[in-house]
């Protein structure tokens, strides 16, 4: 290639991906000998703006190629595109970013993020680890303040799930009977994963097992506790190192709700019942009262309209829903369905969550690479300082399972820095990183290699996977958390994951926790993978390196002050391969290592070496 520049770089672009408002950036770009250059310029688009030429000035030569380099600064805060055109005497040639982030004519810009670094997402998580936690299955503790009040069916807990009622619809109304206190009574078990947050799906008031369509914001579920239990959970947690973040679900409440009613069991004038109602503009109705807008047309779920001033001053406002929530000592907020709330609303949710504590986190739904979302025509910006402190990250759940099932290794690197490189280095670090959650199906089905073609839900409901075929999924799933423990960000585990719990799709992936039937040795590897971050945290904290030598993969964790520096070294080959481990010490086992070892299929190596 006659001209030559790779983002990911720091010879050609330094800092390394996304940059602070006002810090200097250092672009260059070479050019072969042999070929005249008129010029080069660097073109800069702030998203949705005009084009700005900058020309780029001529060093000099440098290994028989000639360097044009360019520094600048950017003041203002945004998604920007940036591009090469080149004028030589064979013609003007336009770049983009092509494969590994190196030119290609013709191709799309490279992205940059700039972020405002003054009001950007805390630290106090970095390094941790996320428990998720689906409130009415983890476990049942006593506690006199949960009632049963429901329209459904109070399951035994060796009970399987509901996929769908006898007259054929789906009703999320078996429940189990966890609760709050039941989390406390698991806390020591949540600690020994090294867990640092607990992520709770929505426990507001509901009429569904899963709680996302809310029946009043003020008021915890019953069949959980009250607000006394929550305040113990909160206090207990964080006596043994762990902060408690909740699930806000503001796009849409439950048409059985104190602000529709739709069936009147709430002693309220909801939406449904009249114009009049207080409520009646929180919605959006096109036939009243029986056609409305709803998410994704599931009637239950009528959207809310985020600018009307009554819903914003209940949610925003003070003593509102964030502030009493946040009020009880919340780490943070996890916002269901981000990209259907507009960017205001965002923008103010987060205000309202700081301006309580600063160091609470919001955390947002996005399964997209957030840098770049686009949701109903506008750009999303999400990572820019003003909005999310972090997001879920399917980007990563997607090329860890990619990798591990298909072996591209050059791939996988490519997937996996594109996020490095469009997130901030702070945001990355806060994003919730995952195999499995409430929305898919479970890490251990997601690796078996099982055929489902042709079968039905119910089929999928008695499915017990054979243990030749768990085996090896398990193995897989091992590889797999190994490589997500080292990625930068906090590796969060659905509940059960850790034990081998089972299930397809919603909602046989929200089975009660096996207590009575646990895997202790994949519970073992999830231990002393939380070991690992709790004893390295720093590391964890800081900068990654992957690449790959030879079928492996390496991926090295350095911290900050170069005092932490862990190697990772994963064989997802063919092959068994030998790797030099001299003069360092196996972080897994704690032994001293000092020859070569040996890496079977599937297997990962963790070292530190002694002079680090």
């Amino acid at each position: 290639m006659i001209f030559y520049y790779n983002s990911r770089d720091l010879k050609y672009k330094n800092p390394f991906g996304a940059v602070a408002c006002g810090k200097q950036i250092d672009f260059k770009i070479t050019a072969r000998d042999g070929i005249f250059v008129e010029s080069i310029y660097l073109v800069l688009t702030k998203d949705g703006e005009d084009d700005c030429y900058y020309q780029m000035n001529y060093q000099g030569a440098e290994d028989g190629h000639s360097v044009f380099a360019l520094s600048l600064s950017i003041n203002d805060s945004g998604l920007y595109w940036y591009k090469f055109v080149t004028n030589t005497e064979l013609g003007s040639f336009v770049f983009g970013k092509g494969e590994n982030a190196e030119l290609l004519q013709n191709a799309e810009p490279y992205s940059l993020t700039v972020y405002s670094e003054e009001c950007f997402a805390p630290q106090t998580q970095s390094g941790g680890v996320i428990y998720q936690i689906f409130a009415d299955r983890f476990n049942k503790g006593e506690d006199k303040a949960c009632t049963w009040n429901k329209d459904g069916i109070l399951k035994d807990w060796e009970q399987d799930v509901t996929i769908v009622d006898s007259d054929g619809v789906f009703r999320a109304n078996d429940f189990y009977g966890g609760n709050l206190q039941g989390i406390i009574d698991k806390l020591d078990y949540i600690k020994g994963l090294g867990v640092t947050m607990i992520y709770l799906s929505p426990i507001f008031k509901s009429s569904s097992n899963h709680r996302y369509d809310t029946g009043d914001y003020m008021c915890i579920d019953e069949l959980l506790g009250d607000e006394s239990s929550l305040a113990r959970l909160i206090a207990k947690a964080k006596e043994k190192g762990i902060g408690i973040m909740l699930d806000g679900v503001f796009n849409h409440t439950g048409s059985d709700s104190k602000y529709f009613n739709k069936l009147g069991k709430y002693d309220s004038f909801g939406a449904y019942q009249g114009i009049k109602s207080p409520y009646y503009d929180w919605y959006y109705f096109i036939n009243y009262p029986d056609e409305y807008g709803c998410w994704w047309g599931i009637t239950v779920t009528p959207t809310v309209n985020k600018n009307n001033e009554s819903y914003r001053k209940f949610i925003l406002g003070e003593n509102g829903v964030l502030d009493k929530w946040t009020k009880f000592g919340l780490a943070g907020w996890r916002l269901d369905v981000v990209d259907e709330l507009d960017i205001e609303f965002v923008n103010d949710i987060r205000k309202r969550v700081k301006s309580v504590d600063k160091n609470a986190y919001v955390i947002g739904e996005v399964w997209e690479d957030a840098s770049t979302k686009i949701a109903y025509s506008k750009r999303r910006p999400y990572l820019q300082g003003n909005q999310l402190d972090g997001v879920m990250n399917y980007p990563f759940k997607n090329a860890i399972i990619d990798y591990v099932w298909n072996k591209d290794i050059n791939k996988f690197i490519n997937n996996i820095m594109t996020i490095y490189e469009n997130y901030p280095l702070c945001a990355l670090n806060s994003c919730m990183n995952f195999l499995g959650t409430h929305d898919t199906v479970r890490a251990l089905n997601t690796f078996c290699d099982y055929n489902i073609d042709g079968t039905s839900k119910q089929d999928r409901l008695q499915i017990k996977l054979p243990e030749e075929v768990k085996s090896r999924a398990k193995e897989k799933l091992k590889l797999a958390t190994a490589i997500l423990y080292a990625l930068p960000g906090l590796p969060t585990i659905f509940y059960g994951d850790e034990v081998g719990l089972e299930g397809y799709e919603d909602p046989i992936n929200r089975r009660p926790f096996p207590w009575n039937n646990m895997d202790n040795q994949l519970l073992e590897h999830y231990k002393s993978l939380g070991k690992l971050r709790s004893k390295y945290k720093k590391a964890f904290s800081g900068t990654m390196e992957i690449f790959a030598d030879n079928g492996l993969l390496y991926i090295i964790r350095k911290s900050a002050d170069n005092t932490q520096n862990i190697h990772f070294i994963y064989n997802n080959s063919e092959t068994k391969k030998q790797i030099l481990a001299k003069n360092c010490v196996n972080c897994v086992t704690n032994k001293a290592m000092d020859g070569e070892i040996s890496l079977k299929v599937g297997d990962f190596a963790v070292l530190k070496y002694k002079n680090v």
